[in-house]
């Protein structure tokens, strides 16, 4: 397979076979992210998108699940989409998910006949980056949407019957907004409810935007404890129905996973267990931490 750039997907997508319908990503403004940098966004033509599924089927006729990439792939016209799914189930028999990054603005963009036309094609789950419900946090990085922005995509696509997974990033405010960032973010996701949530830790890159503000002392980084302390009113101010919690990442210091809110309790007690000891060593090291 023929890929422009560095790929990039979510955890769960690791078995999936990945076709890059787009390049790169629309918004492409986020100060804490590089991964688009490099590309300028493109839909790649129907024609590209036909030939890449034929040589993906003849490469691994049996796949079962299909990633599609890059940042903005839900950006495409929902008809050449549902074509895509239908081209997808044609020729991989044993198929039993699709999954596509959303954007916010892309999800606000589909009428809700398009989500749900999406879902009876074979579309089944799409991540959304909500990153933070804090307006000022939001706005610092040039996310491009507001909280209620967000909570109106993410409720859109839930309703739609499509699965919801968020992601959240710990850190994102620094140590001025961090418990502010904390508690937004936690009514933000209580509001979507998604069936999936993970949360990554603050890693900046040198070249990303947010690196110039960190080197002109305008924002401060959270220390490991600070992260987990983080992390801990984020989940204490949490209220979803049925949620599969993950905030093993690799840029985590602390590996979790947890059903809320079933496992709360169980959460809660680990992490006020390591913030009590303070111990390094049940922490993930630097080294091994990355995006």
């Amino acid at each position: 397979m023929h890929y422009e750039g560095i790929l990039y997907r979510p955890p769960s997508e690791a078995k999936s076979v990945i076709l890059q319908i787009t390049v790169g990503c629309r918004h492409n403004l986020c100060t804490f992210c590089t991964m688009y940098k490099e590309k300028t966004f493109r839909i790649k033509s129907r024609s590209e998108i036909m030939a890449m599924i034929k040589e993906a089927q003849d490469y691994n006729p049996g796949a079962e699940r299909i990633f599609l990439a890059d940042g903005d792939a839900l950006a495409i016209d929902t008809s050449l989409l549902l074509e895509i799914l239908s081209q997808l189930y044609a020729s991989f028999p044993r198929l039993l998910r699709v999954g596509i990054y959303g954007g916010p603005k892309d999800i606000l963009a589909k009428t809700p006949e398009d989500l749900v036309l999406l879902k009876a094609h074979g579309l089944t789950i799409v991540y959304l980056g909500v990153e933070s419900g804090n307006p000022e946090v939001l706005k610092s990085v040039c996310k491009g949407v507001t909280p209620e922005e967000m909570i109106s995509a993410g409720q859109k696509l839930k309703a739609s019957g499509l699965i919801l997974s968020c992601t959240v990033i710990i850190g994102l405010g620094g140590k001025s907004l961090s418990q502010a960032h904390a508690l937004n973010t936690a009514q933000v996701i209580s509001k979507i409810d998604p069936q999936y949530l993970g949360a990554l830790t603050l890693m900046v890159d040198p070249e990303a935007p947010l690196a110039k503000l960190i080197q002109r002392g305008e924002f401060q980084l959270l220390d490991p404890w600070e992260s987990l302390s983080e992390l801990k009113s984020m989940l204490e101010n949490l209220e979803v129905s049925h949620c599969v919690f993950r905030s093993n990442h690799a840029s985590n210091y602390l590996p979790l996973r947890a059903t809320l809110p079933e496992d709360r309790t169980q959460l809660l007690t680990t992490l006020d267990r390591v913030l009590k000891t303070s111990a390094l060593e049940e922490l993930r090291p630097d080294y091994w931490r990355g995006l």
